[in-house]
């Protein structure tokens, strides 16, 4: 089934979920894609400096990898196609201009924002209110 592409849309049927699981950003340097699948990461990233992982942080701790800051994942219910133009912008700025930052992922279905755990639920209130400004 394609996703959707109306940009409008999008925004209206955004419906915002909140995990209330803690993730945290590790990277390990020379390591293949595919280490620590164990750990059942959120995402992995192959860069030319090692592989990024984004994973909970009861696994980073039990595996003792470090990183910086902790995150929250807010899906966006909404069937996003990957050819929508302009969702990734509308959520990074409506955070932006509330001093948020926004880590964006894509899944097939879903579009993914890692906010700082701290700022998760005054993020959830920015973009709740992204489709209700359309009405």
């Amino acid at each position: 089934m394609a996703g959707e592409t109306n940009l409008e849309v999008l925004l209206e049927e955004l419906s915002p979920s909140l995990g209330e699981e803690i993730f945290v950003v590790c990277t390990l340097p020379e390591a293949d894609y595919g280490a620590l699948a164990s750990t059942r990461p959120l995402a992995s990233i192959c860069e030319v400096e090692g592989l990024t992982l984004v994973l909970s942080q009861a696994e980073a701790d039990a595996h003792g990898l470090t990183y910086e800051g902790t995150h929250r994942c807010i899906t966006l219910r909404v069937h996003s196609s990957l050819e929508a133009v302009g969702l990734t912008a509308a959520v990074s700025r409506a955070l932006a201009d509330a001093g948020i930052s926004a880590n964006m992922l894509a899944g097939y279905y879903h579009d993914h924002v890692l906010v700082p755990a701290e700022k998760a639920d005054a993020a959830m209130v920015r973009l709740s209110a992204l489709g209700a400004s359309l009405d």
